[in-house]
This record gives structure tokens, sequence and C-alpha cells, in this order.
């Protein structure tokens, strides 16, 4: 048995600073949310448990306030944009079927303490996750605490306490309560920090066992004075310091077993909160989950019926001024469907099935078109030497639009997220048959929030400016390219044969662990400076240039690295994304960036420097 025990409130706070603030397209906020189910899933992955539980804060005081009013007495209160998200995170952790534990009077710390003791007794294992260091005293040879860090997590057993601290785990309430904890208000010995302290309790083992053997002990008299003027401090603060094991939850390990719960209520969570990555993560499905958590006697909304046939060339020789259609293009290349809701009839066409001219029939017909993705109509259009005409409305620039921060903008997500039914009773035809109620709801949107000319104005005829740029392409000079590409290869011959002999030798100049340790190593060069890793010493951009002053041998690997970086990226690649036509053909993203910025893939456009 393993039961994941998770200090909530650290864990939501680690996550609030370490994540800029992101919010729905209501002004929700979600940053925290985010960060603590990410921290969550990873450890789920990593530590496989059977039983989970999420211990959480109560804004009673504990007994710990009530025994010293001073406790705690400088903490500034919660943010309101991490408040705001706490009953949230408390409501989805019980919908995924995960224990919320709290109990008046105790802290989370308590509450983790005694759930690890609870689940030590039934035979099994505890990992405790938490951002907080008092949780090192609960280690045993059953219990873990697994700290989260900005980059990795840090697992503390018995063995690592005793190689970090010197003492046993249970001795690090001794160190705290020497040198208190200015987070938490407790003073500790005035003038004790916590080399002393660790260096007191090696010595004595405990603070009762210090005062006994005071005079035993080897003592400046600075400590010597320090520790008399603070014995009262120090009993005070090891009672504040120390963890309840016994706080009154449920002592069933079954109690925290990982159960059901109610998916479809996370679900609808999520989507209120357009969180559909983390949907996607936790293999929760938008469509149908469209309502707000909140329960409500809202009446079934009536499904429009549609029949299918076939779009012929007599359906699209009427497709005039007066009507509207609402599209979707699927598939690639010579496999593209188109499939259109005229009236109350879902039309479809295939290329593969020769119907390629039928599809480009139906773009450049003059009927009012709305679809999900305008690019693509109108590239495939500029591909066959057409031009779509009358698309007036795009789903996915209307969503990007009404919310930037959201991390994709699929039919699905866009229906879960405004309130629109996913049509799942039409099989196959699920994202036509929800298009024309999505557009309606994105249009309405787009109106209440005094969007639409920036809609109408902008961004609707640049997808159709970045769909021609996407064809026609960027010349590039490939001759140009190679000549600079040959002056590169002797520059960069020139600046290895020097940096070798500075360095007394050859070596692998972009290998890490080579450079570092011809730079840093005491038989090598024996710079100053070097910053030690898992891997071996640091040689990133703001080491080295920090040595830049350093050795000669510095600036020639930064103009080294400078150098292969060009040949690679803007030569090398460059040359392999050049067509046929002696053009290169990248992508351009209208909904990608979260401040309104083009951005430019396969290749990348626009990073591509003015000169080296």
């Amino acid at each position: 048995m393993r039961l994941l025990a998770i200090d909530g409130n650290s864990i939501m706070n680690r996550a609030f600073y370490g994540i800029k603030l992101l919010s729905n397209s209501k002004g929700r906020y979600t940053n925290a949310i985010t960060g603590f189910m990410n921290i969550y899933l990873k450890e789920l992955e990593a530590v496989k448990p059977d039983h989970v539980a999420v211990a959480f804060d109560l804004k009673a005081p504990t007994f710990r306030h009530k025994a010293n009013a001073a406790y705690k007495a400088n903490r500034k209160g919660m943010p309101e944009e991490l408040a705001e998200q706490m009953p949230q995170i408390k409501a989805l952790l019980s919908e995924l079927g995960i224990a919320v534990v709290t109990c008046e009077g105790y802290e989370a710390d308590d509450i983790l303490g005694t759930l690890s003791r609870v689940a030590e007794k039934a035979g099994g294992e505890c990992y405790i996750v938490t951002g907080d260091r008092d949780s090192y005293q609960l280690v045993t040879d059953k219990t873990t605490v697994r700290l989260a860090a900005t980059k990795e997590t840090k697992i503390y057993t018995p063995e690592r306490i005793r190689e970090e601290y010197g003492v046993e785990p249970k001795q690090m309430i001794e160190i705290k309560a020497l040198m208190g904890d200015s987070s938490d208000n407790i003073s500790g010995v005035k003038g004790i920090g916590e080399k002393t302290a660790v260096s007191l309790i090696q010595q004595a083992g405990s603070v009762e066992g210090l005062y006994q053997s005071l005079d035993d002990i080897k003592l400046t008299p600075s400590v010597r004075k320090k520790l008399d003027g603070g014995h009262g401090d120090a009993i005070e603060s090891k009672f504040l310091a120390t963890i309840d094991l016994e706080a009154p939850i449920s002592r069933d390990i079954e109690t925290y077993a990982l159960g059901e719960g109610d998916k479809a209520a996370a679900a609808a969570r999520l989507a209120e909160l357009e969180m559909f990555r983390l949907m996607e993560k936790l293999g929760l499905h938008a469509g149908g989950a469209a309502a707000a958590p909140e329960k409500t006697a809202a009446k079934p909304k009536v499904l429009k019926k549609y029949t299918t046939a076939p779009l012929t060339a007599d359906i699209i020789s009427t497709l005039d001024e007066g009507k509207t259609a609402v599209f979707e293009l699927a598939g690639k290349e010579d496999e593209l469907v188109l499939r259109a809701v005229i009236g109350d009839t879902i039309y479809s066409v295939e290329s593969f099935m020769g119907g390629l001219e039928a599809i480009l029939a139906f773009l450049t017909s003059g009927c009012k078109k709305l679809t999900f993705d305008g690019k693509s109509a109108y590239k495939l259009a500029f591909e066959n030497g057409e031009q779509a005409k009358n698309i007036v409305f795009s789903c996915d620039l209307a969503g990007y639009l009404l919310n930037s921060q959201a991390k994709d903008y699929t039919v699905e997500n866009l229906c879960a997220a405004y309130n629109v039914t996913y049509r799942s009773d039409m099989a196959g035809y699920e994202t036509i048959a929800s298009l024309p109620a999505l557009c309606e709801g994105l249009s309405a949107k787009l109106d209440g929030n005094g969007l639409r000319e920036l809609f109408d104005r902008i961004e609707l005829p640049l997808c159709e400016v970045l769909a021609s740029m996407e064809v026609i392409g960027v010349r590039a000079d490939r001759d140009g390219i190679r000549q600079f590409g040959q002056s590169l290869t002797g520059d960069i011959e020139r600046l290895k044969e020097q940096i070798w002999e500075l360095a007394g030798g050859e070596f692998n100049i972009l290998s890490p662990k080579q450079l570092g340790d011809i730079l840093f190593s005491p038989d090598r060069l024996g710079l100053k400076g070097g910053k030690k890793t898992k891997t071996g010493y640091s040689t990133n951009a703001e080491v080295l240039e920090g040595l830049a002053d350093k050795h000669p041998i510095i600036p020639k690997i930064l103009e080294y690295r400078t150098l292969t970086k060009l040949m690679s990226t803007y030569v090398e690649g460059l040359l392999k994304v050049i067509g046929a036509d002696g053009r290169i053909h990248s992508f351009f993203k209208q909904t990608e960036t979260r401040t309104g910025r083009i951005s430019s893939t396969e290749p990348n456009l626009q990073n591509i420097p003015v000169r080296k």
C-alpha cells in the first residue's frame, strides 16, 4: 500500500507564485490550479500510489495559535487571486476521487504527520509532497518527503537527512527550536543560526539535553550567553515546531483510497475554467461537459436534426449571395473532405473521389461562408490558382480574440468553453454538426465584447494574407547561403584550432562535459567560478560571459558557438527547406502567441539574424 499525502496549501502557494497569472475568458484565475495539478500528475506517475490524500489548512485558529498569539502573526493574507482558486482545487480533487482532508484546530502539517503514521500502521508507505522543509521531521524508513523544487523533486529519506544535517529526522524539531523560523514567527533562541543549532544538537541530541549539559559542552561565551537567556524561548519554540501525529482524522486507511469520484462534474468544472489541456491529461472528455459545475435545472437544448447528401455541381450552382453555408475542411492533400451545412442538410464531397473541382467551386461560389479555419480554405484555393470568396467567419480567430490565453482552439474545446453542445449524436459528422451553433455563439460574444470591428477589419482579412504568403513563399538565395556557409566553415575551423591550442589538446568544444573539464578542472585550465551540476560543470552562456575577461579561450568559445549555431540552424537548416521553386514555404500562425503577434514555424523565419 502506498499513500501519497500532499500538502495542499504549500503546493498551491508554490504553483501560484511559480506560474504567471493565467485566467479564462471570464477572468477567473487558473495558474495555481494548473501548477498544482501538474505537480500532482508528476508525483502520481513517480509514486504510483493506490491511496491519495490532500491536506489543507482551515481559517480557524489552531492549538498553536491558542497557546501563542504571536504564532504566524506576521503572515500576510492570501492574495485574492489565489484565494479564489482554493475552493476550485478542493472541489476538483473530490470530483477526481481524491480525499481532501481538513481538521479544525490543526494544520495541514499535523494532518500529513497523522496520515504518515496511519499508513505505516497499515503496513504501507507514505510519500509526503510538500514545498515546506518542516516535514523533514516526519521522515522514517517508511515515510519519505518529496520536496517540490523548481527544477526537480528532492527526495528526503533518513539517509539524506543524516547526510545533509548530521542528525536524525526527528532532531530537525530540535534544530528549529533553537534557530527559530521567521516565516512562522517562531522565535527560537535569539542570535542562534542554523549552523550553530545543527552543531549543538549534534552534540547534545535535544533541546532538553543541551540545557542539561551546558557545563559539559564547549561553548563560546557569546553562544553561552544567548542560550542562557533563551531557555524559555527554546522550549516554547519546540512546542510550536513539533508536528502533531494524533490529529483527529480518520484512522481507516481505506478512507484515502483513490475513488471513481464524479468525472462528469470534474470535466464540467474544467470546461468552465477553460482548462482543456488539463482535461486531456486527465482523460476527461469536453463534449457534454460544457455546463458550469453548479447544478442547475436548465432545460435540455433541442438539437437541430440534419439530413446528409452529396455536394453536387447542381447544388453548388445555386449558392449565390442570398445563401449562407457553414463548412469544414478535413483531411490533407489528396484526401480532403469538405462538409457544408446548408439549411437542414449536411452536404459532403471528397477530393479523392474526384471532388477537388467541386470543393474549389464551392469555395469560389458567391454564398456567405462560415468555417472553423478560414486560412486553410484560402490556402487550398490559392494552391489551385483560385481565390476563395465571401468567407465571413472563422471560429479559431474568434476564439483567439475572446481568449488569447487558451492553449488551443479546437471545435470541441470551444464548444465546451462557450456552452455549445458538441454534436456527439452525429457520428462522423460531430464537427460540422456543431459548427453552426458555435459560429452563432462566438459571433454573439464578439459583438458583446466590442471585438467585431477588430475581427472584421484586421483578423479575418489577415488570415487571407497569411494563406497567400504560405503559398507564395519567401525567395531564398540558395547559392548565397551556400557561399555564406563556406565562409563560416573556414572561420569555425580557424577558431577550433585556436581553442585546442589554448586548451592544450583536442576535445569536443560543443560537449558541455568535456568543455567544463577543460575550463574548470584543477589539472587543466583551472578557472575559478565553475558551477558544478549533476553531469559536470555548467558551461552555459551566462557562466562563460562572466569569465570572458579571465582567459583568452573564453571569447573564442563564445564566437565558436555563435558560428556553429549559424551553420547548423541558418545555413544547413535553411538549405533543407528551400523548395523546388527556390522559395521557403513557412507556416504563419495567427492564434499561437499570447501577445497577438504572428508566429512562424517550419522554419521560423522570424528569428533569422540580420548579420552574423
